[in-house]
């Protein structure tokens, strides 16, 4: 079992992650003693739907101090009302712990989401210091980092089993049974295309006629990957730079072996123009889980100009922007921190980093140049965003 660097809050938290990332397991390790409810249950579910008030009924039986854990709670969101009730009448004597895989029924406005009373944590895939030794790029960006996943010992096969399972499940269990689309075979189709343009710019209209879907259709479909929690928008970021910058913005699946499945790819050997992606891929996955996990805050985009000049990640708080330019290759070469160079020169961003393949850690006038490995480290120490 891998260990998680998640800190367990001291107060009641919705813990949100797609499915398989590791939340139930990870909340069994840290509140081994907790009430447990599992709304992915039916028996449990239709039991709570027909009465919710048993709930606190139970709750309120606990001892001062106990955790209550609410597994997958967007299954039954009337019983937040529930949870706000215990809160407001027992204060912190009862903790919960509210997990969810989709976000897409807790974002209707009837929902009570318990502003004031809890806050708000991710999960995500395993990162690379999580993985510890069993940490290899190369098995990262072909298989990505679900813990069934990496921990899988039957090898490539008995990989790449688990994530077709997944990505067939996504499509059962997260679209079907919640009802969120009248076609799924679009679906699919369109699943398949916006996977091929992993983290590109996403051109809707293109995406729309390479999947055989209404323009409309797409950019709900996109809300749908956003609500079930399987991809992120990286929007341009606008420092008022003297060029022209693009304001499109990108997609990224939250996991490399997930993008891979769902693009049909698992079986072929990763290509170079692949390769780059899913190394971003990665890299945005290892900022967003340190982003949760510190506390830090701030915003993660990234930046382009019309004429090609791009910069991976910019991380920007307040006045303060790093600048992370990611490479998928074993040499970093003159010009790669060209662009990262003239931000730094024109004061819009306050350091520099580029992260790349190789061994060595090497100085590219103001570009902190460091292997994959060692970036993620000093990300982890807190002196990257910082």
């Amino acid at each position: 079992m891998y260990t998680r660097e998640l800190t367990l809050p001291n107060r009641s938290f919705f813990l949100f992650g797609p499915r398989g990332t590791g939340k139930t397991t990870w909340l069994r390790t840290v509140l081994p003693n907790a009430y447990w409810v599992d709304l992915l249950l039916d028996r449990e579910l239709l039991r709570l739907m027909r009465d919710p008030g048993r709930f606190t009924q139970e709750i309120v039986a606990l001892s001062a101090g106990s955790w209550v854990v609410v597994d997958e709670i967007q299954k039954l969101p009337s019983l937040l009302n529930e949870v706000q009730d215990v809160i407001g009448k027992h204060g912190p004597r009862y903790r919960f712990a509210l997990t969810g895989s989709s976000a897409r029924k807790l974002k209707r406005g009837d929902v009570n989401l318990l502003p004031g009373r809890v806050i708000n944590r991710r999960f995500f895939p395993l990162t690379a210091g999580e993985m510890g030794d069993d940490f290899d790029v190369e098995a990262v960006l072909r298989f990505g980092g679900l813990p069934a996943v990496c921990a899988e010992r039957g090898g490539d096969a008995a990989r790449v089993d688990l994530l077709e399972a997944y990505a067939e499940n996504y499509l059962t269990q997260e679209i079907r049974q919640e009802a969120v689309v009248k076609n799924l075979q679009s679906f699919a189709r369109f699943l398949e295309v916006a996977a091929l343009m992993n983290g590109q710019l996403t051109n809707v209209a293109g995406i729309a006629r390479d999947a055989a879907v209404a323009r409309p259709t797409v950019q709900g479909y996109f809300e749908i990957l956003i609500d079930t929690l399987i991809g992120v928008w990286l929007p341009a970021w606008r420092p008022r730079a003297k060029v022209k910058e693009v304001g499109h913005p990108k997609f990224y699946f939250f996991d490399p072996g997930a993008v891979r499945a769902l693009a049909g790819r698992l079986r072929e050997p990763l290509s170079d123009d692949e390769r780059g992606r899913l190394l971003e891929t990665s890299m945005l996955h290892e900022l967003r889980a340190w982003i949760n996990r510190s506390g830090c805050g701030g915003q993660l985009s990234y930046w382009r100009t019309p004429a090609g000049s791009e910069v991976d990640f910019v991380w920007s708080r307040a006045t303060r922007a790093v600048g992370i330019e990611v490479k998928a290759a074993n040499r970093w070469r003159r010009g790669d921190g060209a662009v990262l160079t003239q931000l730094h020169g024109d004061k819009k961003i306050r350091r520099a980093f580029g992260v790349y393949l190789g061994r060595e850690a090497l100085r590219d006038g103001p570009v902190d140049v460091l292997p994959l490995r060692q970036f993620v480290q000093r990300l982890a120490s807190g002196t990257v965003l910082d």
